[in-house]
């Protein structure tokens, strides 16, 4: 057998989904096995193998293994002449397969090989070509020496972008992502080295192969989609840790002496200064808006207060006391900009009716406090609906600010400025189409640029520019049932400089997939979806959290002897604190990967039926996730009273 195809998966269905209709046109004709081993999806990834992909052959694991441990499981079972390690938020070309077996052939003192790799947008990603991690070079990237000076020979040998990405030459390390390895090399050098979880396996193993008296490729002759983009994971705080342990266990693996302890030492370093870094940037990011907000309202009600003494009615300063601009108004507009944050007014694509919402749930929160104060507290009413009037203005004409100097884009009509082009057959791109209809897209635009030029067509695929242009399209749909891969990076290539969105649709799915991440709902369009990872189902989540925990505190003397009174405090102290959820994924579940909180409770809770299957549980965690509604979480709450200790 001359290939075997490894793909480790993990709660990705519909990328894997995606890749493996790629892999299938891609080993056509060559004698070659596709494994996938899953580590305990719960997101219906096994079932979508089964019924759409039974020659593939799988490894299903009860626990999340990590990415050494699972190809190992599959390679020891390889009988392929070279193993092909594949991520499954990828897609390769049609002849990107046979290409690289060629190049492989051809040069029997390569042990390993990498290739070409673009994100969803069609831009290079700079792992596709890697140095190995010396101290010296790790110096130079963690100070940005190796990005400010790209086409030095010393500082760019992290990505080796002194060389050119379309020409073919021997690279030091080989990403994960895509790595081609002779099986003989393999029984030499050993397989993935299990010390790492997750990240650094790719450079261990590229490195014992270099020391093994091979060399590793990079192969530019074919190019690859890798839908999660280096750019994606660098603002997350697992990340640095993550990474940056792997780099530890590297380094006491491979370096001695002071070259070890210099390399620890500055890897301990970087971590700190990564994750202070991720943190302010995670904090500025939350919080900036809102603060901008706070200070131009601020300077707005101080400017109606002295109008409303000296110019308007009283004629006169100093009516309000100091108090009313030092305390009251700072209470106000931080019910303002909370009223504000629950109504969505703080997202991406903040609507004005969003900020008016909120501003008006705010003002009757005030209005009611107001009436309940003592006489000498209640300075002006007056004030009040003004400072309300003066938040609503000020906050939609400093976003239209925004969005005019493109500081930040707000989308004021959500999803109505969507403008899609499908292109593919006339019966596959009909298709497409009503699956966009039928999310919760609500597009603006969909056109079709139909391969067969139809009269229903925008026109030929010789004019996809100009129609792009013409139409305003923001976001391209390709039809992989009648585009190869090949078709479809080749045309992300013409279409580049329009920076657009590009989603493939799959043949036969409900979902249509791409962008730039695995790990952004938005990059996976399904019909009548509410994922649990959208923003406002987030939002209304902790917002329920928290009103539920108030209620039970308030009635502790009823429901804390139904469980465990201790435990049943130390959950309200957790969930108050943001730490745990009301209801979460079942314990046995990574709920990270959903950013989910640990759970008290469990949706299976909610259910009459007891000592479920693996198989019941996964799929009651799956519907909970991708189908979220407050409701259920009340009903799951009200039904489990007796759990609120556990």
């Amino acid at each position: 057998m001359k290939l075997s195809v490894i793909i480790v998966n993990y709660n990705v269905e519909h990328f894997l989904e995606q890749c493996l209709y790629s892999v299938e046109k891609a080993i056509v004709g060559i004698e070659s096995e596709v494994w996938v081993v899953d580590n305990s999806s719960v997101d219906g990834s096994l079932a979508m193998l089964s019924d759409k992909f039974p020659w593939v052959k799988c490894i299903a694991n009860t626990d999340n293994l990590g990415f050494s441990k699972a190809n190992n499981q599959a390679i020891r079972l390889s009988k392929g002449e070279y193993v092909l390690l594949l991520n499954p938020d990828t897609i390769v070309e049609s002849d990107t397969f046979s290409k690289t077996i060629d190049f492989m052939d051809s040069h029997p003192d390569g042990g390993g090989l990498g290739v070409k790799m673009i994100d969803g947008k069609g831009n290079f990603l700079p792992e596709s070509k890697r140095g190995l991690p010396t101290p010296e070079v790790a110096f130079y990237k963690i100070f940005g020496l190796s990005k400010l000076f790209k086409k030095s020979k010393r500082f760019g040998k992290y990505h080796l972008t002194y060389l050119d990405k379309d020409e073919t030459f021997e690279v030091d390390v080989l990403s994960g992502a895509f790595m081609m390895l002779r099986m003989e090399t393999i029984e030499k050098v050993g397989m993935l080295d299990e010390d790492y979880f997750m990240y650094g396996e790719d450079i261990d193993l590229s490195y014992r192969i270099t020391q093994g008296g091979y060399k590793n490729y990079y192969f530019s002759d074919t190019t690859i989609i890798h839908y999660k983009g280096e750019s994606t994971k660098k603002g997350s705080l697992n990340y640095v840790f993550v990474f940056y342990n792997a780099m530890r266990i590297f380094a006491r693996k491979h370096f001695s002496g002071k070259s070890k302890s210099f390399f620890i030492s500055l890897i301990n370093f970087a971590i700190y200064l990564r994750a202070t870094l991720s943190i302010a940037k995670r904090f500025f990011q939350k919080t900036w808006l809102p603060v901008t907000d706070f200070v131009l309202i601020f300077l707005s009600m101080v400017f109606l207060k002295n109008y409303w003494e000296n110019v308007a009615i009283f004629q006169k300063s100093n009516h309000f006391p100091d108090e009313f601009i030092s305390i009251a108004v700072p209470i106000y507009i931080v019910i303002w900009l909370f009223s504000i944050y629950l109504a969505n007014g703080y997202s991406k694509t903040s609507k004005p009716s969003k900020i008016v919402k909120g501003v008006l749930g705010g003002t009757l929160v005030i209005l009611v406090l107001y009436a309940l104060l003592p006489e000498q507290y209640r300075y002006s009413r007056a004030m009040i609906v003004f400072g309300a009037t003066a938040m609503m203005a000020v906050s939609v004409l400093w976003r239209m600010f925004l969005n005019a100097v493109g500081v930040l884009k707000f989308s004021f009509g959500s999803d109505a400025t969507r403008r899609f082009l499908v292109v593919g057959n006339h019966q596959e791109g009909q298709r497409v189409v009503d699956v966009l209809r039928r999310t919760s897209l609500n597009p603006d635009f969909i056109g079709v640029l139909t391969l067969e030029n139809d009269k229903e067509s925008l026109g030929t695929l010789a004019q996809i520019s100009e129609i792009v242009t013409i139409y305003k399209i923001n976001e391209v749909v390709f039809c992989s049932k009648d585009l190869s891969a090949n078709e479809i990076i080749a045309l992300m290539g013409t279409l580049h400089p329009h920076q657009l969105e590009y989603k493939i649709a799959p043949p036969g799915s409900l979902s249509i997939i791409g962008n730039n991440s695995i790990n952004r709902s938005g990059d996976v369009y399904v019909i009548d979806k509410n994922a649990i990872t959208n923003m406002k189902n987030r939002r209304n989540k902790r917002v329920l959290d928290v009103l539920v925990a108030f209620f039970f505190l308030i009635t502790s003397p009823i429901f804390m002897w139904f469980s465990n009174p201790f435990r049943y405090f130390k959950n309200l102290i957790s969930i108050f604190m943001g730490k745990k959820s009301w209801v979460g994924l079942d314990k046995t579940i990574d709920n990270e990967h959903f950013s989910l909180k640990e759970g008290v409770l469990f949706p299976t809770d909610g259910l009459p039926i007891k000592n479920l299957s693996s198989d019941l549980v996964e799929k009651a965690n799956c519907v909970y996730t991708s189908d979220y509604k407050v409701d259920n979480d009340l009903m799951i709450i009200f039904k489990s009273l007796t759990k609120l200790g556990r």
